[in-house]
């Protein structure tokens, strides 16, 4: 991945997205966002080269707001990067961690968090922040409170780490995909991400899509649907699938998903993250 191009991420700087664009772009020139919506728009505008942001979770599953921005806005997937993710719960410094009334932290995180803080924080309110990095800011200002975030976010605002490693698994992740433009050239290591929609009153649609993957020997890395935004029980297909869109065998299978659907959308081509790049 190419340095010295200005990053959209959901900031402030200390949350997991910061990481995953620190990872991606080292030498890049960082623009935190509001929100994920933000991030499209700075890309949009020109204001950003390329974007980062969660999509999936390996506790909590889809990031819906990447995954609604992908399907209805003119933004291309042309890179991903795996993190493994540690959640810290942080107090002020000069604060007791037996008086807590309230938990900060972004919604995917306290999911992500949920056996811990039922077993140790039963009676504690939990509230939603836009980000881990502001629930930390805000906790750094309210009296009785305490957030959860990343260990980069303590150093940052100056909080006090009470305990690591408090996710439900060890084996917990996020995928997060870099957004351009346009895809990424072939490299022989590529997904494909794309979405769709096929009548729904009718049996057999899905299948007939499937097929088209499978009779090609396409493997399947994850499938899963989302709400239309319309009708109820009209659903978008999400699929990833291995191979680039160029690829002669995932072209003629593209084209003849794109024959059967209602709505077609190809997400991007890009290389699959390895742990070594």
């Amino acid at each position: 991945m190419n340095a010295h191009l200005r990053v959209a991420y959901l900031g402030p700087p200390g949350t997991n997205s910061e990481v995953a664009a620190l990872r991606a772009y080292p030498q890049g020139e960082l623009i935190p966002c509001d929100s994920v919506p933000a991030i499209g728009r700075a890309l949009q505008r020109g204001e950003a080269d390329r974007g980062v942001s969660a999509i999936e979770n390996s506790l909590q599953g889809s990031v819906t707001d990447t995954v609604d921005l992908l399907i209805h806005e003119s933004i291309a997937v042309c890179g991903e990067i795996v993190l493994p993710i540690e959640h810290c719960l942080m107090i002020h410094p000069s604060r007791d961690s037996g008086q807590i009334d309230v938990i900060y932290s972004h919604p995917q995180s306290l999911g992500q968090c949920r056996h811990y803080l039922e077993s140790h924080y039963p009676n504690v309110r939990t509230d939603a922040a836009l980000s881990n990095s502001e629930a930390v800011a805000v906790m750094m200002r309210t009296p009785r409170s305490a957030a959860i975030g990343p260990a980069r976010a303590a150093d940052i605002y100056g909080a006090r780490i009470v305990e690591r490693g408090i996710e439900d698994s060890p084996l917990n992740k996020t995928r997060f995909v870099v957004l351009g433009r346009e895809s990424a050239e072939p490299t022989g290591c590529d997904k494909t991400s794309i979405a769709f929609a096929v009548a729904h009153d009718r049996p057999g649609t899905l299948v007939g899509v499937l097929h088209e993957f499978a009779d090609r020997a396409i493997n399947l890395t994850k499938i899963e649907s989302r709400p239309s935004g319309g009708e109820l029980g009209v659903y978008v297909f999400l699929i990833d699938l291995d191979g680039h869109a160029d690829d002669p065998q995932v072209a003629q299978a593209l084209a003849a998903v794109k024959e059967q659907a209602d709505f077609f959308k190809v997400f991007g081509s890009y290389p699959r993250w390895r742990e070594t790049a």
